[in-house]
């Protein structure tokens, strides 16, 4: 039996708590992530385009295995907005083990499905 892929942490942001709400479900519904929590109240301050920009925005806390980000870029990116979204992985170097063995075994069910499999 293989080794259960480490847990890692994932920041995105989205404009606005629907949006956010909408990668979250999408993110845990495919298991691609085992859990998204959504921050309100974000205030962003950030150079676009040459200019200072400013936009409150939801922060998006997604818990997922480093198996999983690949998949998870690729539909994060593809259902997301903004023309360059946030995607910053970190590794998680502790925690509680019953946590991360949740975390873990509620996303690597779909590691071994095919795509279209249910």
């Amino acid at each position: 039996m293989e080794p259960a892929s480490p847990v890692v942490l994932a920041l995105m942001t989205a404009p606005d708590a629907a949006v956010g709400e909408v990668i979250a479900r999408t993110l845990v519904g495919e298991q691609l992530a085992a859990c998204v929590n959504l921050v309100p109240g974000v205030r962003s301050v950030y150079r676009w385009e040459g200019g200072v920009c400013v936009d409150d925005e939801v922060q998006l806390l997604i818990k997922t295995t480093a198996a999983r980000v690949e998949a998870l870029r690729a539909r994060a990116l593809a259902i997301h907005p903004y023309t360059l979204p946030e995607l910053i992985v970190i590794n998680v170097v502790e925690g509680n083990p019953a946590y991360l063995s949740w975390v873990q075994s509620s996303v690597a069910g779909a590691i071994d499905r095919a795509p279209d499999a249910e």
